[in-house]
């Protein structure tokens, strides 16, 4: 955050808003002229009072983000626009609610009635897989939100990003709408600098759809809300497993690759959870410190145990070996869930303890959910906001919140780094209280 400066937070625009919203010629006069946004308007990012005499002392102007939402001009002529949406990456909760809040806002609000759907991912831009765009409505998106996954398909990987322009050029798309996590939000950017560089007048949006809640400059993400809540309903049968069986232990890898969010708040969401174990938290495993000595204390005292364990977790206790990725860029863990299962077994039988060791990875389960309620108002939330956003010309954009304020992020910003859980905050803490497990599981 440090490096960061003002100008790092300034959205990319096609050219002057000039044209009169739709939303403006059918606004009442009676309504409050909040609807409507002024660019001027912006979401301070550090909202506490010492930040604020701070810059106010230092006359310095604070980090802040713009506010999103409708404004009275837009860039494109709604009669003229033809907009394209596309689901890459891995599926989450809640994709069939954005696709469906992203047709419906430019149908309903802005009346372009031109929308297309791009099927499998980026590969659904490239001729050579046979892809074809589906037309999308209103009434074609109007049930499925009532299903998980998404109605386009997806795909990891990179295609060729001349090869994607092409199609845009030729398909004569003026707005491009990706649903993805951080590979698909960079390809959202180098899509748009290519875009620039052919001097084309196309706006490209990003709703952010990761998991594991780990973009930057967003309070979260969609999908998350659903995945912690399924989760702590495994969790809790999870718990039944371990109690039922003498010296049970039952043993749950969730999503996080990165960050832990998933995990501890599925703890936190089903308080029967004895250990926590995330990516931002080392531990060892042997010692008088170590995990497995401390869950055999645990085990001996209580006669069970739940782990509830984040798939990026322990990766340090792995061997060296070559770096794997996945199409997407991601580096390929190793399977912490199996090891964990391995090595408590052994231990405890070298303890002469007596156990019974479960071990359950519902991942692809929690991914495919319909979106629980909370998360169906902020996905179609986070689709209007990008239509708004996307149709008054701002582009190489991602829609975000911040202090519940939604707000447009350049997408630079956004995939800079990842957000972890920080193990001297209110989060982390909250989970060793709840949890008791030690503040350290290291010997150092």
């Amino acid at each position: 955050m440090n490096d960061l400066t003002k100008q790092d937070f300034e959205v990319n625009r096609l050219g002057k808003a000039t044209l009169t919203s739709p939303l403006y010629r059918e606004y009442k006069e009676d309504a409050p002229h909040k609807e409507f946004i002024e660019d001027s308007r912006r979401i301070i990012y550090d909202a506490s009072l010492a930040s604020f005499e701070e810059h106010k002392n230092n006359d310095i102007e604070p980090i802040s983000f713009l506010k999103a939402g409708p404004r009275k001009e837009i860039y494109f002529d709604p009669s003229k626009t033809k907009a394209a949406i596309v689901t890459c990456g891995g599926l989450c909760p809640g994709i069939n609610n954005v696709i469906r809040g992203l047709v419906n806002g430019l149908y309903y609000r802005y009346n372009v009635k031109n929308i297309w759907g791009v099927q499998y991912g980026y590969q659904g831009f490239i001729s050579d897989y046979g892809h074809e765009m589906v037309k999308l409505s209103p009434n074609v998106v109007k049930d499925i939100h009532l299903f998980g996954g998404t109605i386009l398909g997806s795909s990891r990987g990179r295609q060729e990003i001349s090869a994607i322009v092409d199609t845009l050029e030729r398909e004569n798309i003026n707005i491009l709408f990706t649903i993805g996590g951080d590979g698909t939000l960079s390809g959202n950017h180098v899509i748009h600098e290519e875009i620039e560089r052919r001097g084309l007048k196309i706006a490209t949006a990003g709703i952010p759809k990761t998991i594991d809640n780990d973009v930057n400059f967003m309070t979260k993400t969609f999908g998350f809300d659903t995945a912690f809540t399924t989760a702590a309903s495994i969790v809790r049968d999870a718990h039944n497993e371990a109690t039922g069986a003498y010296n049970g232990v039952a043993i749950v890898k969730l999503m996080g690759r990165d960050s832990g969010f998933i995990a501890a708040n599925a703890a936190l969401a089903m308080p029967d959870v004895n250990f926590v174990l995330i990516p931002e938290s080392k531990f060892d495993l042997y010692g008088d410190k170590g995990f497995l000595k401390t869950l055999a204390k645990r085990v001996e005292e209580r006669h069970h145990a739940l782990v509830v364990v984040a798939e990026g977790a322990g990766q340090h206790l792995f061997e060296e070996a070559e770096v794997v990725k996945d199409k997407s860029g991601n580096i390929k863990h190793q399977d912490i869930g199996v090891f964990l299962k391995d090595q408590i077994t052994d231990y405890l039988k070298e303890q002469n303890m007596e156990a019974t060791v479960k071990y359950i990875d519902p991942s692809y389960i929690i991914r495919s959910e319909v979106a629980i309620p909370a998360d169906s108002v902020f996905c179609n939330d986070l689709a209007l906001n990008a239509v708004h956003g996307a149709m008054a010309g701002i582009t190489d954009f991602v829609v975000g919140r911040w202090h519940n304020q939604f707000t447009y992020l350049p997408i630079p910003v956004a995939t800079a780094s990842r957000k972890k859980i920080d193990v001297d905050g209110a989060l982390w803490w909250s989970v060793l209280e709840t949890t008791g497990q030690p503040i350290d599981m290291t010997n150092d």
